[in-house]
C-alpha cells in the first residue's frame, strides 16, 4: 500500500517554534521529520544525513566520502528505531560533481531493499525544476533528531559571504545564528508549499567550524529534478 503515502506530510507533525541552532539545538518531534535518514558505517560511525524520496531511493550529498569504505559495508537508518536498517545496493553521483569545488554535490542512493512507509517512515517531495523558494524553511540533523528554522539569503548576499565560489547549483541559508554542522551535510532543507514538505536543498558545505555566524550552503534541488528522474527511469 506504499502508493497511498503521499509525500511532504507526516503522520506525526513538525512542532517548529523558532529559531534554534540545529547545533545543540531544538530537539524535533519524534518522527516528525519521517523522510530523515542517516548514512553510517556498520560499526555506527554517522557520516552523513540523508532524504528519502521514494520507498527505494534516497538523495544526500556527493561529497559524503563513499570511497573510504565500500558502500556495501555502509548502511541507513530510516527513522530513530535501532533496527530499522537498510543496506545501500547501489549509489550514483552526479557525473558534473567537483570534489575541489562541490559544484553539483548530489548523489542518489539505492536501498537493497524497499523501506516500509508508515507513519514514522515517508518519502519529501521533490520540487519541479521551475519552482521558486522565499522565506523561512526548515534543516534537520542528527545526534537527537534536530531541527532549525532558517532563512534562504538572496545570491547577493550568499556571495557576500563566499564570493565566486556560488554557483547556479548552489544557495545559501542561515546567518542568522543558525547553521548545520558535521554529520548533518546531505541531509534536507525543506520549505512547506501547499502543505507538503518539499526538498528544496542539500546541506553541502559552509563554514568548516560550524560557525552560526557564516551562511551554509546547499546544493539546489531544483537544478537537478531532471537528472534525479532519469537515473530513477533507468534503475
Amino acid at each position: 500500500f506504499t502508493h497511498f503515502i503521499s509525500c511532504g506530510t507526516p503522520s506525526i507533525p513538525p512542532v517548529v517554534t523558532g529559531y534554534a541552532r540545529i547545533l545543540g539545538g531544538e530537539e524535533a518531534v519524534p518522527h516528525s521529520w519521517p523522510w530523515m535518514v542517516s548514512l553510517q558505517t556498520q560499526s555506527g560511525r554517522l557520516i552523513c544525513g540523508g532524504s528519502l524520496i521514494n520507498e527505494y531511493w534516497v538523495v544526500t550529498a556527493a561529497h559524503c566520502d563513499f570511497r573510504s569504505e565500500p558502500h556495501k559495508h555502509w548502511c541507513l537508518r530510516a527513522s530513530s528505531t535501532p533496527d530499522d536498517v537498510q543496506i545501500l545496493r547501489s549509489v550514483f553521483t552526479h557525473p558534473n560533481y567537483n570534489a575541489s569545488t562541490k559544484n553539483n554535490d548530489i548523489a542518489l542512493i539505492k536501498l537493497y531493499k524497499p523501506a516500509i512507509l508508515g507513519p514514522t517512515v515517508s518519502p519529501v517531495c521533490l520540487p519541479k525544476s521551475s519552482d521558486s523558494f522565499f522565506g523561512i524553511c526548515v534543516t534537520t540533523g542528527w545526534g537527537l533528531l534536530q531541527q532549525a528554522i532558517l532563512p534562504l539569503l538572496p545570491e547577493k548576499d550568499c556571495k557576500e559571504f563566499w564570493g565566486d565560489k556560488i554557483t547556479k547549483a548552489m544557495f545559501c541559508a542561515g546567518a542568522s545564528g543558525v547553521n548545520f554542522c558535521d554529520g548533518d551535510e546531505g541531509g534536507p532543507l525543506v520549505c512547506e508549499i501547499n502543505k507538503a514538505w518539499t526538498l528544496v536543498g542539500i546541506a553541502s558545505w559552509g563554514s568548516t567550524q560550524c560557525s552560526q555566524g557564516s551562511a551554509g550552503v546547499y546544493a539546489r534541488m531544483t537544478e537537478f529534478r531532471g537528472w534525479v528522474d532519469q537515473i530513477l527511469a533507468a534503475n
